[in-house]
């Protein structure tokens, strides 16, 4: 069976866009794939985190997942830091990328600004560190978003290099994974940017934990523009804010954009708001309640997530074995 590896940061509230873009694909995947998904909380402190926020954060996280439908029984659910090796295939791999690779890594670029001498060494090697998370158990279908397909393809690259470096085929060739309408979930209020944890604005993005008058409140002022719904989804073309709101119920309703804008063809978004905000409610909230539930016991998540990191050490020491073995590392 193929092996599918993907996680998320616990930063920041887990969102739509989380829930569109990955958790519930990550849910569908379950059922076809050995399946193993992670909390990269290493990846977090690429930039500085507060211990305790980090800390509930990360229960957060693995509240979100469990809600979304992450089965832990079907699925190895754990958090990165507790598996260690992560972080000792992530350094070997710092010596088998190259820096010019690095370089042409678009997201640092765009995380770290105009401060890039101030940004930590982690944030730069933050793309090896992703190579490992994945390679560490052989991990060759990927679901990411498009922002991440070219660490994706680094990913490929250091594979192919150490494969040919030290004569074996060790690691496989890695496949994304784009799954639905709306993998790329856009800010409720600028149709431009991506739905983000780190948007200092809360109503840029729909919480999971958000209850039902706030969902409403949010999309009510959603950007959007005095144009009405054409009959096809080519003819939003220039229409950022339309084209992310068709995309949201496209990918709720399980429709695809044609279907949404025929049903709602030469209608405002005075119409078509609140027949979003109660599709929403309606998808969002057994996923929030759920997550409120599991949250009023941190303890069992913890568990949780402990059983889930046994199980993929399980998976990660041979092939970290089998890496050292190549490289001629006396054991």
């Amino acid at each position: 069976m193929d092996r599918v590896f993907s996680g998320a940061q616990p930063t920041g509230n887990m969102h739509l866009g989380n829930y569109l873009g990955a958790f519930r694909n990550w849910v569908r995947l379950q059922d076809n794939y050995e399946c193993v998904y992670c909390i990269v909380d290493m990846h977090a402190i690429t930039t500085f985190q507060d211990p305790k926020t980090l800390h509930a954060q990360t229960i957060e996280a693995a509240a979100a997942y469990i809600a979304s439908g992450v089965d832990p029984e079907k699925s190895v659910l754990f958090n990165q830091s507790q598996v260690g090796e992560h972080a000792e295939l992530a350094w070997i791999f710092n010596c088998v990328a190259r820096m010019g690779w690095l370089n042409r890594m678009t997201q640092f670029k765009d995380k770290a600004g105009k401060n890039r001498e101030k940004a930590s060494v982690g944030l730069y090697v933050y793309p090896n560190l992703m190579a490992a998370d994945i390679l560490l158990y052989k991990a060759n279908r990927v679901p990411v978003g498009e922002d991440q397909k070219q660490h994706l393809e680094l990913a490929r690259d250091i594979a192919q290099k150490f494969n040919h470096d030290f004569g074996v085929e060790l690691f496989p060739e890695i496949e994304p994974v784009i799954m639905g309408e709306a993998t790329r979930v856009m800010s409720l209020r600028n149709g431009q940017n991506k739905m983000s944890k780190s948007d200092p604005s809360d109503g840029s993005r729909i919480n999971l934990t958000d209850d039902q008058d706030t969902i409403a409140k949010k999309i009510k002022k959603a950007k959007t523009d005095s144009e009405l719904l054409p009959a096809k989804a080519e003819d939003l073309a220039g229409r950022p804010e339309a084209i992310n709101l068709v995309s949201i119920y496209a990918a709720l309703g399980d429709m695809s954009k044609d279907e949404v804008c025929a049903q709602f063809e030469g209608k405002g978004f005075g119409d078509f708001k609140p027949a979003l905000t109660e599709l929403a409610v309606e998808k969002l909230a057994p996923v929030t309640n759920e997550m409120a539930k599991l949250m009023k016991d941190p303890k069992h998540i913890e568990n949780v997530l402990a059983d889930g990191a046994v199980r993929a050490k399980a998976i990660a020491a041979p092939v970290l074995a089998e890496v050292k073995a190549a490289i001629g590392f006396v054991r």
